[in-house]
């Protein structure tokens, strides 16, 4: 059987004021293709298949397209909940997806209802088993205790993770042994996961799930599976340099601190002896983004070598970051002018040190209006010189808090 391994979608994701929407069209397109080309008989996209919980209508409207196109095609579809996405959400049409061979796990239940069956494409009988879990959150496992110490806590949590891995692959196991009895071959089994393992390279653009409390999961405590199937980490990789153990990383880059990855999905083939093959499909750039980082002299050059390359059609998104010490209170306007005529967009401008003068840069003038409550506080807090892990725990915290407030029945006061 062969699987398409993918994850980390974030649909409708808003970068610095722009919409990703036209590079997931074309990514369903190519992703439509190439199950086509190679065979596919499922794919699997483990977790943040969006990227708030509240998506956009474009955001949902790419999702029922990627699910049509997959029925239409014949492959089986497995959809498993990230820390972004919203249970509710998912859960909405669950039911209806299934009649169009799309399976959705959104949340941790029972474990017999984690370990299914992903069917081969040509005769649709059983093709694997999947301990398919998603993001899981640690109130959905375990229960917080009196006088716990935090390593108690992150000990609790992975012991409570384990575990659930483990009463999983058991109900996995025993479906594997009646198949094994129907269909005279055993089925080989996959294992999901939605979380930072010890070993793995994350990114900015990723935020820590088990923040105070596990920061990494061991591989050791993964069950013995043919194949994990991780999200979560945006950048491709083994875990542990084990072959059976991956990241499929994200298929766009969602900062531009991943913009020099190879973005790619994985091909897996599995059979009655278990993993057989992996295989990186690169995936192509629907949209360049390049980061900048030099003195103002240089960057004439700089923004020369990038427009040599670049598409009138398709600018190239610029992040750049001027190391100067003195204050230059018309930066934007120097850089404004240095990339007129050019095929690129500047997104953003700062400077290495002193006050960071962050401004996004576009053709027509914006009101407040215009921008989102997200979009307004990551440009005060690109103002900010903060390391990469605060920005994070503020961006989450600020968006519990506009989650909050915007919900039905929320409280705008």
């Amino acid at each position: 059987m062969r699987i398409l391994h993918t994850s980390d979608w974030h649909l409708g994701q808003h970068f610095m004021g722009q919409s990703r929407q036209a590079e997931h069209r074309a990514l369903i397109d190519w992703l439509v293709a190439q199950v086509d080309a190679h065979a596919v008989d499922a794919v699997l996209i483990a977790g943040d298949i969006f990227d708030t919980g509240a998506p956009p209508s474009y955001a949902r409207e790419l999702y029922n397209q990627l699910i049509a196109r997959l029925h239409q095609a014949g492959v089986a579809l497995l959809v498993l909940g990230g820390n972004h996405d919203s249970v509710s959400v998912l859960d909405e049409s669950r039911d209806l997806l299934r009649h169009l061979g799309t399976q959705v796990i959104a949340a941790t239940g029972a474990p017999q209802q984690h370990a299914i069956t992903l069917p081969l494409r040509v005769s649709g009988d059983p093709g694997c088993i999947v301990c398919a879990l998603p993001f899981i959150r640690a109130r959905d496992v375990q229960q917080s205790l009196a006088g716990q110490s935090a390593l108690d806590k992150q000990r609790a949590l992975q012991a409570a993770i384990q575990s659930t891995y483990e009463q999983v692959y058991e109900a996995a196991l025993t479906q594997q042994a009646v198949l094994l009895q129907l269909l005279g071959r055993k089925l080989p089994i996959i294992a999901t996961g939605h979380l930072t393992t010890v070993g793995a390279s994350s990114s900015e653009s990723v935020r820590e799930i088990y923040v105070g409390s596990l920061e990494a999961f061991p591989t050791n405590a993964f069950p013995p599976a043919d194949y994990v199937a991780l999200g979560h980490i945006h950048q491709p990789q083994k875990v542990g340099g084990l072959e059976h153990i991956r990241y499929s990383g994200s298929p766009i880059a969602l900062g531009f601190d991943e913009t020099r990855q190879t973005k790619q999905v994985l091909l897996v083939d599995v059979g009655e002896d278990g993993l057989q093959a992996v295989t990186p499909l690169q995936i192509p750039v629907f949209q360049p983004m390049s980061a900048l980082r030099c003195s103002l002299a240089a960057l004439p050059n700089a923004l020369k070598n990038v427009a040599s390359s670049a598409d009138a059609e398709r600018p190239t998104w610029l992040d750049i970051t001027i190391e100067e010490d003195d204050y230059l209170a018309d930066l934007p306007a120097r850089v404004q002018a240095l990339t007129d005529g050019l095929p690129v967009q500047v997104l953003r401008i700062k400077r290495q040190r002193g006050t960071a003068a962050a401004q996004l840069q576009s053709a027509a003038m914006e009101s407040l209006g215009d921008l989102t409550p997200l979009e307004v506080f990551a440009r005060r807090l690109a103002q900010e010189a903060l390391e990469p892990p605060l920005q994070q725990a503020l961006t989450e915290r600020y968006q519990e808090v506009v989650h909050i407030v915007t919900a039905p029945g929320g409280d705008a006061a």
